[in-house]
């Protein structure tokens, strides 16, 4: 399977740099890096009425789009799970 290239929104960027713990960045960085091989991996759901997805790391949250045509995955956000979706 091909690589799809990794887009990440400049607010999602600054969302990752505010997590406090250095272990949790780098689990997060580490599951973003993982999406360019597997864009829909196991435990990642459509989020209902949106285009895009979601994928679990820990108490945080992924939010991404996917264009296979153009094999692009864009990070539209990174936050703690009880604040991500507002």
């Amino acid at each position: 399977m091909a690589r799809y290239k990794l887009l990440i929104k400049p607010s999602a960027v600054k969302e990752i740099e505010a997590i406090p713990y250095k272990k949790d960045r780098r689990r997060l960085v580490d599951r973003i890096k993982g999406l360019a091989n597997d864009p829909r991996p196991p435990g990642g759901e459509k989020l209902s009425g949106q285009d895009r997805y979601r994928v679990r790391q820990g108490n945080y949250r992924i939010v991404c789009s996917v264009a296979d045509q153009a094999r692009i995955i864009r990070i539209v956000k990174v936050g703690h799970r009880k604040d991500v979706y507002r």
